[in-house]
């Protein structure tokens, strides 16, 4: 068990099941539902996307507002600068890529496995095997 607890996986456990069971509803675990959008034909996504990002934002400005600390990790709300440089850019290409050819994003990946689609599998595999090479060249050049 991790050093947070069983109250902390508990917690993130549950997100994770309504964060799946969300996509499953929407439909977005299905990569030819995502396809459709990536081609115009199929606006459900944009909706989705739209309703989460209005929940999110609506969240966290009121806890951040009203809470000195986040309740699941204890501390204290703070921005996570991150500089735009080609890095950025080059993981944004790169991954927008990948989701237009096999139609998923990582999350929505797993929540297509939960409804019986077995052939994502490769796409997680590819995923894995990505961020495995990405990792592997970084730690080469670095060093």
């Amino acid at each position: 068990m991790s050093e947070r607890g069983l109250p902390f996986v508990t917690v993130v456990f549950v997100g994770g099941l309504v964060f799946g069971l969300g996509l499953a509803i929407s439909g977005m675990a299905r990569p030819e539902v995502v396809l459709d959008f990536l081609q115009f034909e199929d606006a459900g996504l944009l909706f989705v996307m739209g309703g989460a990002a209005f929940v999110t934002g609506v969240t966290f400005a009121v806890a951040t507002r009203y809470l000195d600390r986040a309740p699941l990790t204890g501390t204290a709300y703070a921005r996570r600068l991150k500089s735009f440089d080609r890095n950025v850019v080059a993981g944004g290409v790169v991954f927008g890529v990948g989701w237009g050819l096999s139609g998923i994003c990582p999350g929505a990946a797993y929540a297509s496995v939960g409804i019986g689609n077995l052939p994502i599998l490769w796409a997680i595999a590819g995923m894995f095997a990505g961020a495995y090479a990405q990792g592997y060249a970084r730690s080469r050049l670095a060093g």
